[in-house]
């Protein structure tokens, strides 16, 4: 059975402004059927890592937050501390970079709060009883909330193929144990052709996985937490995944803390995905590249799968554009996430959230 899929694009004019569009695209999705009067309200979304540009605009959450408010609920804004080294990986330096990055109350007109406190430590076990997990490890203040708005940036993701809907809640919304359960069969390997022995990859590990032996980088597994920050931080494109039985294994993982996050909120969780902006790395790194389409809009869904698959479609719809990472898949209709990690079977996200009862591939995209 196909799910709906509400659609705005990006034009706008004076009388109907962007903001306008994105309430409006909120109110038709069925926000007043998610959110109860005196509800407190997650809104999971990601504030960006210092020096990284390509996140949602803090206007744009604002507009989100109002909507809610208007129904007389309490929301609040949140994300879980990172796995990695980072401007992210604990509670005070979560919220400074919120704050500098332009989340500040003054702006978006709701309080922060990390949802895995001040370590990450801060947790409840969820159970989900799947082929990967039995719990999960998700955000104490997220599970606490009595609704959930997941607000996802779009874009590629160098584990996941792309990241959207799922990832936003299944990886963004899981503590550090969590986090760490999801990436524990991901290690990324060396090719010593390519490899310089710079040591980039080493001053960036947070684990101190990574060393230089005769001047080659070498990962130590038994350190290596999976994070796959090496990847992009290499220069010299030296460091891959390693495509296994293992990476399926990881994304099965990422839709099953999904999957535990959602039943706990069944029927009160609703799913927006800006597709803006669309770097090819994901928005834990300190800078994004050239977007590699352009801005197309915004969807909103019930449906978890549904909103993901419709963002693929969207995105690979659209031909590249110039002066971007990509070098294959290029043509409207290619698909620009193999292009921009070959290795990643990016559909198995959504096989497996579909296969499970998460949701529906098939959907109806209703433009507004």
């Amino acid at each position: 059975m196909s799910s709906q899929v509400f659609f705005i694009d990006c034009r706008a004019d004076v009388e109907k402004n962007f903001m306008a569009k994105l309430e409006h695209v909120l109110e038709a999705t069925g926000l007043s059927k998610v959110i109860a009067p005196r509800d407190l309200v997650a809104v999971k979304i990601h504030f960006g890592e210092m020096g990284n540009a390509a996140f949602i605009r803090p206007i744009y959450a604002r507009r989100v937050v109002a909507a809610i408010r208007r129904l007389g609920a309490s929301p609040f804004l949140t994300d879980a501390n990172t796995l990695y080294a980072g401007t992210r990986s604990d509670a005070p330096s979560h919220l400074t970079t919120a704050i500098q990055n332009g989340f500040a109350y003054a702006v978006v007109e709701a309080p922060l709060v990390i949802a895995d406190g001040l370590r990450g430590k801060s947790e409840e076990a969820l159970p989900i009883y799947g082929k990967h997990f039995e719990s999960a490890y998700i955000g104490k203040e997220i599970v606490q909330a009595d609704a959930l708005i997941s607000v996802a940036h779009f874009k590629g993701h160098e584990l996941a193929g792309f990241g959207g809907t799922i990832k936003n809640i299944g990886m963004g919304c899981a503590s550090r144990k969590g986090k760490l359960a999801m990436h524990s069969t991901v290690s990324p390997q060396v090719n010593a052709e390519h490899c310089i022995g710079c040591g980039a990859c080493v001053d960036h590990c947070s684990q101190h996985a990574l060393s230089i032996v005769d001047e080659k980088a070498v990962i130590d597994e038994a350190r290596c937490i999976g994070c796959g920050e090496c990847i992009l931080i290499c220069p010299n494109s030296a460091i891959a995944l390693a495509w296994n039985q293992e990476i399926p294994a990881f994304l099965e993982g990422m839709v099953e803390y999904t999957a535990a996050v959602l039943k706990q909120k069944a029927g009160k969780a609703l799913f927006v995905n800006f597709i803006t902006d669309v770097s090819p790395a994901c928005d834990c790194y300190g800078a994004n590249d050239a977007p590699i389409v352009k801005n197309i809009g915004v969807v909103a869904s019930l449906d978890p799968v549904a909103i993901d698959q419709a963002s693929v479609d969207l995105v690979n719809a659209e031909p590249a554009l110039a002066h971007c990472r990509l070098e294959i898949n290029t043509e409207p209709g290619g698909d620009k996430f193999k292009g921009l990690y070959p290795g990643v079977d990016w559909p198995i996200q959504l096989e497996y959230a579909e296969k499970i009862g998460l949701g529906s591939r098939s959907y109806e995209l209703i433009r507004l």
